[in-house]
């Protein structure tokens, strides 16, 4: 009888449950499933072997909807969106590489074993109550069948009558209105991807000649840079903001004195959370890419990104430094990138800082020694992308400036390292994430504009931005998906070219600047160095 009870309790839990941590409570597992009336009737209905086989089906497909559930929670919680049962399997390979350069390996290991078991048995169990559940059924037909016609009517009441308990109406047909969105979200998602190819043919300046392209940068030397999960809830968020708000004003002081000036908005990214190849190719795109089926197809086109169409002019070099690339990345050449340097290609000899491989400030120095200081060859200009990835989650330990002179091959930061906190003590406390995340924003708005006010020319053009906002558990589960961008210069023609943009002047974009989505930059960016759009319709 105690299985019994347990194998129920177990069933109707896992009909209700939501795909939300925000919908987990006590009102919303007393709610009555509907699925949980017709189940019991079909089971009735049936002879034995067909009742037993109808229940370990639908037992492992209940387990199969609780699995997915359970992905919708975490995906939200740090990806701020659903999951996606097309697109979103290969992720798991990273979230696997981040755990480990967060935790260790072993920890890791042990954290993969335990989500299989966890789903095997959601899998196994829920087909083990249902059989169960059903050979009761069986033994009490009378009983069975005058509960199930009472269970019946009651559902019916609540949902005519509208009846809640705590606000949450007691008639329930979540796991069935679960089912209905899976399968929409997979026909939605099929369809998108054969639309979105047809979007990715068209381009404002496809044709575009080469000499038409940015004239008004001809001679500067160009910089993109990316700052992970540098977020609105950084500058606004009452933790978060104090320390970064003065960093930034500080900065804008330091750099103006080297003769510097900054405009600054915001960009509303195409991801949340995570995935900052997204945030990355709907910058240099002017497409919106969401998911990673869309970034395939982009990065398998030849829409032109923004730092091609500097390589298109045939007067500038293109290099990109890339500190969080492991691995080979055959991007390079949508990006239209000459020479890439990735994290093994730095000569970096220091530790790795959780999951990032090298401090911003190291990579930093690495592109002036190795790039910046040389002129290219035939008085051509430059045009680099930079991608920072010290203020990536977890956010522990965190590197500290040190001296410029002093950073040699990085193993000036092994004492930095060890004495910083232990990415398990920061994950698992949500007010410590926020604080150290803020943090580290501040480290590295400060390596890049330190770098900047070092290094930096007449001739230097700095656009700087983030990717995407950070996890929601230091966002928030409402903050918007809002980035800051800001461009910096010293010659005021660079700056005068955006008056229209109506951006905020120095680098902390006010509340109320403009906020435009991420994929309008690319357009924006190259009518206002002069480009002449050629249109290219598929």
């Amino acid at each position: 009888m105690t299985l019994t009870t347990l194998a129920a309790v177990f069933v109707l839990a896992a009909l209700v449950l939501p795909n939300r941590v925000v919908g987990l409570g006590p009102a919303t597992f007393l709610r009555i499933p509907g699925e949980a009336v017709i189940g019991a009737a079909v089971l009735l209905a049936l002879p034995r072997r067909a009742r037993a086989a109808v229940a370990a089906v639908g037992g492992v497909a209940l387990g199969a909807m609780t699995v997915l559930n359970l992905l919708d929670m975490g995906f939200d919680q740090y990806l701020g969106r659903d999951f996606n049962v097309i697109l979103d399997w290969e992720l798991f390979g990273d979230a696997e590489s981040y755990l480990e350069d967060s935790l260790g390996r072993t920890t890791t290991l042990a954290a993969v074993a335990g989500v299989l078991v966890l789903v095997a048995l959601l899998l196994i169990l829920p087909a083990l109550s249902l059989v169960r559940l059903g050979n009761a059924l069986a033994r009490h037909t009378g009983t069975a069948t005058r509960g199930t016609l009472i269970a019946g009517v009651v559902w019916i009441t609540c949902t005519s009558l509208g009846l809640q308990v705590a606000g949450v109406p007691l008639a329930a047909d979540r796991t069935a209105s679960a089912l209905k969105v899976q399968a929409r979200r997979v026909s939605d998602t099929l369809r998108d991807e054969a639309e979105f190819r047809k979007v990715a043919r068209v381009d404002a300046f496809g044709n575009t000649p080469g000499s038409q392209l940015v004239p008004e940068l001809r001679g500067k030397d160009v910089i993109f840079t990316f700052i992970e999960s540098y977020g609105r809830s950084a500058i606004e968020d009452p933790i978060m903001a104090p320390g970064v708000d003065s960093t930034l004003d500080v900065r804008t002081k330091a750099l103006a004195k080297a003769g510097f000036h900054a405009k600054s908005g915001w960009l509303t990214s195409a991801t949340y959370g995570g995935s900052s190849w997204l945030g990355h190719s709907t910058t240099m795109s002017g497409l919106w890419i969401s998911n990673q089926q869309r970034y395939r197809t982009v990065m398998a086109s030849d829409h032109l990104s923004l730092t091609e169409a500097f390589r298109r002019t045939g007067d500038f070099d293109t290099v990109g430094v890339m500190p969080g690339v492991q691995k080979g990345w055959p991007e390079q050449q949508w990006y239209g990138l000459d020479k890439v340097y990735n994290a093994f290609q730095l000569g970096y000899q220091g530790p790795k800082f959780s999951w990032s491989t090298m401090p911003d400030q190291y990579a930093l120095q690495q592109y002036q020694e190795r790039v910046h200081s040389k002129r290219p060859a035939d008085g051509r200009s430059r045009m680099s992308l930079l991608i920072l990835t010290s203020s990536h989650q977890p956010w522990a330990p965190i590197p500290k400036m040190v001296d410029w002179d002093r950073l040699g091959d990085g193993s000036v930061f092994k004492g930095i390292e060890a004495a910083g906190d232990k990415p398990a003590d920061v994950i698992a406390d949500t007010s410590k994430s926020r604080a150290e995340y803020g943090k580290s924003i501040q480290y590295s708005v400060t390596a890049l504009t330190e770098w900047l006010e070092r290094y930096g020319t007449d001739d230097t053009v700095l656009v700087f931005l983030g990717d995407h906002q950070p996890i929601a558990r230091v966002s928030g589960n409402h903050a918007s998906r809002d980035v800051p961008v800001s461009l910096v210069a010293k010659d005021p023609k660079i700056l005068d070219k955006i008056t229209d943009w109506n951006w905020t002047d120095g680098l902390r974009p006010a509340h109320d600047a403009p906020v435009w989505k991420m994929n309008t930059f690319r357009d924006r960016f190259l009518t206002a160095y002069g480009s002449t759009p050629h249109p290219r319709k598929g």
